[in-house]
């Protein structure tokens, strides 16, 4: 194990804020404009349910947000990189979907800027397992509870434990480890079940992304 730290110190995850900002400088649309197959599987199932509102939290350059605007839905996207979001603005404007889309940069240990009950889904993809400690992702959860309506939709994808990183790194914490720069919170099965406590739980896939590849969970629950 590695030097252990506590992962509510600011300098960690103000630190991933820096690496973030900087990463979307130099590699601008990173992830490529393509949806995520959890963004697929998230429009269905918004539709399906009648939303249309979607917040996403952690828009990044907007790829997903882009892709649920283009589905018919207003999107209000969220992320704590100001440079993402403005290169998710410049595409959004280009492509005529800029009535669609309203960004708030926003870092998701704090309140969501919107008022109660004011959402019919929420998106998040690998947000919650960046590097907030379980504390914070349970705060993290009780405002996507309060801001989404009664029978509102959340789907989000974590990395868990099974992940080839879990383990690797440097070791802030609580299942938080960093490496290559990037810090997760690696979720477990206890954690991922005391989150879906109070709400309706429709389904986990298990689903893998990317090169590694990344192992991860998608969940998709209702607000009771």
């Amino acid at each position: 194990m590695g030097n252990q730290k506590n992962p509510d110190d600011k300098p960690v995850a103000d630190a991933q804020r820096a690496h973030w900002q900087a990463t979307y400088t130099q590699h601008p649309q990173m992830y490529g404009m393509e949806p995520s197959e959890p963004a697929r599987h998230a429009a269905e199932v918004f539709r399906a349910a009648g939303a249309g509102t979607v917040l996403e939290l952690g828009a990044g350059h907007g790829r997903d947000a882009l892709f649920f605007a283009r589905k018919g839905f207003t999107v209000h996207a969220t992320d704590f990189s100001a440079t993402a979001l403005e290169q998710l603005t410049a595409v959004a404007r280009e492509s005529g979907l800029a009535d669609r889309i309203t960004t708030t940069v926003h870092d998701v240990r704090d309140p969501l800027p919107l008022p109660d009950a004011s959402v019919d889904a929420v998106f998040a993809h690998m947000l919650l397992c960046m590097a907030l400690s379980t504390k914070e992702i349970r705060a993290a959860m009780d405002e996507i509870a309060r801001v989404l309506r009664p029978g509102g939709l959340l789907v989000y994808t974590v990395r868990h434990t099974g992940d080839a990183h879990y383990g690797q790194g440097v070791d802030h914490g609580d299942r938080i480890y960093e490496h290559g720069g990037f810090a997760v919170h690696f979720f477990d099965e206890a954690l991922l079940k005391s989150l879906a406590q109070g709400w309706k739980m429709h389904r986990v896939d298990a689903f893998e992304e990317g090169e590694l590849p990344r192992r991860l969970w998608r969940i998709t629950q209702a607000k009771r």
